[in-house]
């Protein structure tokens, strides 16, 4: 039984270190874009209209994490 539960706990304490969505994205440009473009697709029932390519990794989360916000995702 203590080989589950220290498993458990290994998991539960990783498990932060590979979460991006508690990252705080609003101050990003391209957060702002993305809630932009999402509350427009929203509005005109459109799914993902607008494809953006970002160089950075960090702005392509930032776009996204403002466009599922804007979606209600």
């Amino acid at each position: 039984m203590a080989f589950g539960t220290g498993a458990a706990t290994v998991r539960a304490v990783a498990a932060p270190f590979f979460q991006d969505h508690d990252q705080d994205y609003s101050k990003y440009k391209t957060y702002q874009q993305g809630l932009r473009d999402g509350k427009a697709d929203h509005v005109a029932n459109k799914d993902h209209s607008r494809k953006r390519n970002y160089k950075k990794d960090e702005d392509k989360k930032a776009y996204e994490a403002g466009y599922q916000k804007a979606r209600g995702n």
